[in-house]
């Protein structure tokens, strides 16, 4: 299949388009319906609640999805009648702005679902300030809106009540193409011609990816009673197919070694670069795998990779002992992890391709899988603690406030509007659409400088493209139904994008925006001209505002990254320590310290990719900061090498010197983790049996080999953290 084919065929299956066409539906049925009785103006204000609360409806299980949109809906109702009201006074109706600003702002706190709820609460006070009504028609208007809202929550839990494994589905799907993409960059270390410090960016950069799609699917597999404690054929391969991706991604990322040193003593040789496209060949069967499970098919030939393999051990076996000056126990070490690869890869496949239950449901048991997903507080207390000036929520809401009361104050002003009037040319009249500069700056607001930033420079650049395309749809389309069905598919476009490519969401949104005016009969390019103006308008505030008002920059908030992953690798260490020594591990805590390294390092990721985008001159130590990023993940992926070669082993002997290295380790990086701040860790040996020092043994002395490497690396991440605390 073409590459092109394939990629428009995923997003047509993809979680995206099916939000897309959801939400779409959701909003425009009211409209379409009710326009058939005569009365479009009570369809637009159901549509009108639809669009307010639809933000709330994010990839959940289902009781998670029904109670923050019936929350969402409540605030709509209770937002709306109050803003009906206190419209009637500009000074009323400025205060709400700004107390509503920082209330819903603050909802922060309580996470991503409790943030959107927030800012459907923004929106409806928003779209009601704009609203010409009698005082004795603000119930009944509060009241047709909130139906609305119900009205979408009503017709989204229908809509997922139908195929209720396909949302997990479709995310399983999405995290295993995100895995294809990691084992790519993972392939390239091998050849030659690769630069390894550009591939560990890009590596990084992808880690966070991976990160950020395990957690949503964690979310709707293990939060949701009816996957979790079903005994269903679907419910059970879609948890067996997550929890084995996560092993295999752990088993890619033990695929690391020293890649210099590998170059340096095997370049010569074709074995690498046969490694290398051997992984290419595994993460195209992967991506074809991915590819069947998000289009609902079955991918039946999967290909064998044990003639390769076999291939390529003859390969390495061939190799002199000392090629190069060195064993090579690493390449076979390579291999071993090859066909542990192959082996999850083929367990995947036989999910989907078995008919058989059995094995299913047992090899499901003895993990905790609530132990694995995160469980938001919603108490009271945590919103109060939150209301000083030391908590980074705090200062976010006031600024959202604050440069919200300024949108407020500008839309109202007319001196601005004669400036804006004469140097345009155009006459302007702030009061129609003057919400937009109010919704640009609650969209573009956001807690962290880099974020606002970006998504500045993406609503500013999308609203003018899309105002061309929309201008140029107003100037030559005339027919009313092809405006219909462009104003409809411009509509599901932006629902579809919205959450993968903000700026093509925005260029999508502008079009439709303006095509709605003209069905409405409320404005023609008048209106193009207006979006684009407050659009500025509003990004200006907002940009400004970010760098002035209470500006939070990543370098002064990395200290606490930084020690929580140097916390989880010696987390995992110690793990692994135990399990070299003979102490029972439970799967689950192992598990569990094993997540918590990918988690904690994306995390670190992500924030150093976040300070890269900030001011020069407020990117402190970035380049010790990058040392440290890429130093962690070669740590976390030597401690999952080791680990990966102890799975399906009785462990329980090691040799003394191979003991005192390990705890080695783990001194250097307690040591590092308490110049940044954080815990110290023990591990206790009392009672260890250790082989002798000379028993000569390969995976002994594989083993002290990475250990070293451990050592080595664990120093220089303790030298970066002295350059970062000085």
């Amino acid at each position: 299949m073409d590459v092109h084919s394939r990629e428009i065929k995923s997003l047509l299956f993809s979680h995206y388009f099916s939000d897309g066409l959801r939400i779409t539906l959701g909003v425009m049925l009211p409209s379409l319906i009710f326009a058939q009785f005569g009365m479009l103006d009570a369809g637009l204000t159901l549509s009108l609640g639809a669009v307010c609360v639809c933000g709330v409806d994010t990839p959940a299980p289902t009781h998670y999805r029904r109670n923050a949109l019936a929350i969402g809906n409540l605030l709509v109702f209770l937002v709306a009648i109050i803003t009906g009201f206190a419209r009637l006074n500009v000074y009323t109706l400025g205060a709400e702005v700004v107390a509503f600003s920082f209330l819903f702002s603050m909802f922060i706190v309580y996470g991503n679902r409790a943030t959107s709820v927030g800012t459907a609460a923004l929106m409806v006070m928003i779209f009601m300030m704009a609203r010409e009504m009698e005082p004795r028609e603000v119930l009944s208007y509060s009241l047709t809106i909130t139906a609305g809202g119900v009205w979408y929550m009503a017709f989204s839990l229908v809509f997922f009540s139908i195929r209720p494994y396909r949302a997990a589905q479709q995310a399983v799907a999405e995290n295993i193409t995100d895995v294809v993409k990691f084992l790519r960059i993972k392939a390239d270390f091998y050849l030659p011609e690769t630069d390894i410090d550009d591939n560990y960016r890009k590596l990084v950069s992808q880690q966070v990816t991976v990160s950020q799609h395990q957690d949503q699917v964690r979310e709707l597999l293990f939060k949701s009673r009816q996957v979790v404690k079903e005994s269903t054929r679907a419910s059970r391969i879609l948890v067996l197919t997550f929890t084995d991706l996560v092993d295999l991604y752990e088993h890619i990322m033990a695929t690391h070694y020293d890649y210099r040193e590998i170059r340096e003593r095997f370049g010569q040789t074709s074995v690498l670069r046969n490694i290398a496209l051997t992984l290419q060949s595994m993460a195209n069967e992967l991506d074809n795998i991915a590819y069947a499970i998000l289009s609902n098919t079955r991918y039946r030939h999967l290909k064998s990779f044990y003639p390769e393999l076999e291939a390529l051990k003859k390969e390495i076996d061939a190799l002199p002992q000392n090629a190069a000056g060195g064993s090579n126990i690493v390449l076979k070490k390579i291999l071993i992890n090859l066909r542990d690869v192959h082996q999850k890869i083929a367990d995947i496949h036989k999910y989907y391709n078995s008919r058989s239950s059995e094995g299913l449901i047992a090899k499901t048991e003895g993990v905790e899988f609530t132990k694995f997903v995160t469980h938001q507080d919603y108490a009271p207390h945590i919103f109060i603690d939150n209301l000083t000036l030391t908590s980074a929520a705090f200062k976010h809401s006031l600024r959202v406030s604050l440069v919200c009361l300024v949108g407020f104050v500008i839309t109202k002003s007319q001196g601005l509007l004669e400036v804006i009037n004469h140097v345009t040319g155009k006459k302007i009249v702030f009061g129609h659409h003057s919400y937009w500069v109010l919704l640009t700056i609650i969209v573009i607001l956001k807690p962290g400088f880099s974020l606002s930033k970006q998504r500045n420079i993406e609503r500013v650049v999308g609203t003018i493209v899309g105002g061309i395309i929309g201008v140029l749809v107003l100037t030559f389309v005339h027919n009313k139904t092809a405006e219909v069905v462009l104003l409809t598919l411009f509509m599901m476009g932006t629902y579809t994008f919205l959450r993968i490519n903000y700026i093509i969401a925005v260029i999508l949104m502008t079009p439709y925006v303006l095509i709605l005016f003209r069905v409405l009969g409320l404005g023609h390019l008048n209106v193009a001209e207006e979006r684009i103006i407050d659009t500025i308008i509003g990004a200006v505030i907002s940009f400004a505002a970010s760098y002035l008002i209470f500006p939070a920059w990543e370098s002064e908030q990395l200290r606490q990254s930084l020690h929580e992953v140097v916390d989880a690798n010696i987390n995992y260490l110690i793990t692994i320590a135990q399990n070299l020594t003979g102490k029972q591990v439970n799967v689950t805590e192992y598990k569990l310290a094993r997540k918590d390294v990918f988690v904690k390092s994306a995390n670190l990721s992500a924030a150093f990719e976040r300070m890269i985008s900030e001011p020069k001159s407020k990117q402190k130590q970035a380049k010790s900061v990058h040392r440290f990023v890429v130093l962690n993940h070669i740590l976390s992926s030597y401690l999952a090498t080791i680990a990966a070669n102890l799975t399906g082993k009785n462990a329980g002997f090691i040799r003394a010197d191979n003991l005192k290295m390990l705890k080695k380790d783990i001194a250097v990086l307690n040591e590092c983790s308490k110049k940044l701040g954080g815990k110290s860790m023990d591990f206790n040996d009392k009672g260890v049996e250790c082989l002798d020092p000379s028993v000569n043994s390969a995976d002994q002395d594989l083993l002290r080999e990475q250990l070293g490497f451990v050592n080595k690396i664990a120093n220089d991440i303790n030298k970066v953290a002295d350059s970062l605390v000085s």
